[in-house]
């Protein structure tokens, strides 16, 4: 990046919302030179890093330690059953002189003969289980998140960045006006001005959130217990990313689904794979059912069914969307052109219908990923300030599902392919083949390639298998580079290892192209 001439008067740079979109947009401004504000009003990171990807994928990461701990018997690792018999987990060892020893399961202040007279006289022992604290959980949480939060606001006061607590709100194409806190208003004059409002949850007018059983994902952080029975409607990335994390860490869940699978818009395969694991984990799914409505009873929900169906639970989580938060901010008096949903309409550069106006993240509708976002704010202000820049191509763009197995993917779908009447080949292998997947117990996932049949150029893939986000780089680099299968199949892997089904998928698709 080449900085604006020194002499110059710095170019004013005004950033409405703090989220990737727009810190990130900050720091490459002021990285050209720029004099940068960023307005914020719920704290630097925004909704990603406080209420959403952030809090949810460490919830999420909780939870797989369970889904592990459930595993480990096929390993060979003993866990404990809510009563046992305590002669059959004892270790007899010379060092103890042959007294038998009950292992840490074993209930406390028994061990050796006194476990043996306890046996003797109630026949069981009961063994400690691991279950989960949701409000240490949580705590832990949320304070990850004002971590990272607090680690962003430290980076841009570094580079010199000034940050407004507040809200902003346009004032005409080149003045913003930051409402703060006390009451007073901040009027910030700007060269160019950055968009990244997000978004917020979608609500249903008769699925009222109330903070308390009927919930946002952004609400989930304040529950102190585990609900009993969790009703989940919708089955997104988000709805289907929260069954599945409380459904590991033990609720009896319900998915309630208004299409035919999970994840409608995903990989079939992958979803297909994924809705089985989900059902075999003893987890509800309705498909074909969409909600009408849910209200509290004494003790939890009823969540009506358009079918006329009552599905009872402990607890609902509403999960069909977002909302672009564009209204109520001067946009469309400003010339802003919004689309019919309320999003900011955007071209490749993240320019509005407005000179000098810019916008990224979720508030443009593109696709609703952080990477996305980020990507956004970094080209809008490399075009602002006059640098080289390179268009958005979504084509390139990896994304991930942080379920149990995950699903990321690039490229080219399948789907897509399909409907544009491409031509392509195209190999599936399961990841029960992968030796490295037979050590760790891996069962369920697969690698999915597709390639050019005659040029043999990657368009794209699919991997479904734990930490799927992780093993999508070696393909999103075979996209971005149009690198082909041979060039894949000729890299080495590490063996054992399950990137090594990336490379063997394309030695099987090299043998076919041409043919």
């Amino acid at each position: 990046m080449t900085p604006l001439d020194p002499a110059a008067v710095p170019h004013r740079v005004v950033v409405v919302g703090g989220g990737p979109g727009g810190y990130e947009a900050a720091l490459v401004a002021r990285s050209l030179g720029a004099q940068v504000t960023v307005v914020e009003q719920q704290g630097l990171g925004g909704a990603a890093v406080l209420t959403d990807v952030v809090p949810s994928k460490t919830l999420i990461a909780t939870a797989e330690w369970m889904t592990i701990a459930d595993r480990a018997p096929e390993l060979g690792i003993r866990m404990p059953d809510d009563v046992v018999d305590p002669l059959s987990d004892v270790d007899v060892s010379l060092a103890t002189g042959g007294i038998p020893v009950v292992s840490a399961y074993a209930a406390p202040g028994l061990s050796g003969a006194g476990v043996q007279a306890a046996a003797s006289a109630a026949g069981t022992v009961e063994k400690r289980k691991h279950f989960v604290d949701l409000q240490a959980v949580n705590k832990r949480v949320l304070a990850l998140a004002r971590a990272q939060s607090s680690d962003i606001r430290g980076r841009l006061e570094r580079e010199g960045i000034r940050i407004v607590a507040g809200k902003g709100r346009l004032d005409g194409p080149a003045r913003v006006v930051a409402e703060l806190a006390d009451g007073s208003t901040e009027v910030l004059e700007a060269d160019s001005v950055l968009l990244a409002l997000g978004a917020t949850p979608r609500t249903l007018p008769t699925a009222v959130p109330d903070g308390e059983r009927i919930l946002t994902w952004t609400q989930m952080y304040n529950l102190r217990e585990l609900p009993e029975r969790l009703i989940v409607v919708g089955s997104g990335v988000t709805g289907a990313e929260f069954a599945g994390a409380y459904n590991a860490l033990g609720s009896d869940v319900v998915l309630v689904s208004s299409r035919d699978r999970v994840l409608p818009g995903e990989d079939e395969d992958a979803a297909e794979l994924l809705e089985g694991v989900f059902r075999s984990r003893g987890m509800t799914v309705l498909s074909r059912s969409r909600a009408a409505g849910a209200v509290r009873t004494d003790d939890g929900v009823e969540v009506t069914l358009a079918d006329g169906r009552v599905v009872h639970g402990s607890h609902v989580l509403v999960a069909v969307g977002g909302v672009p938060a564009t209204s109520g901010i001067g946009l469309e008096e400003a010339g802003v052109r919004l689309s019919d949903g309320g999003h900011v309409v955007v071209d490749r550069v993240s320019r509005t219908s407005v000179r000098g106006v810019y916008a990224s993240g979720d508030c443009t509708g593109v696709l609703p990923l952080a990477s996305v976002a980020a990507m956004q704010g970094r080209i809008a202000m490399a075009h602002a300030l006059g640098d080289a820049v390179q268009p958005l191509a979504l084509r390139t763009v990896a994304s991930n599902i942080f379920t149990a197995p995950e699903i990321a993917t690039v490229g080219y779908s399948e789907e897509k392919l399909r409907a544009q009447n491409s031509r392509y080949i195209t190999t599936t292998l399961p990841l029960a083949r992968n030796p490295r997947a037979k050590m760790l117990g891996v069962k369920d996932g697969f690698v999915k390639l597709f390639a050019h049949p005659e040029a043999g150029v990657v368009l794209g893939g699919v991997v479904v298998a734990p930490r799927a986000s992780e093993l999508i780089f070696p393909i999103t680099l075979a996209v971005q580079h149009r690198l082909t299968v041979d060039n894949v199949a000729s890299a080495f892997t590490i063996y054992p290892s399950l990137s090594g089904s990336i490379a063997e998928g394309a030695r099987v698709l090299d043998a076919r192209v041409g043919k």
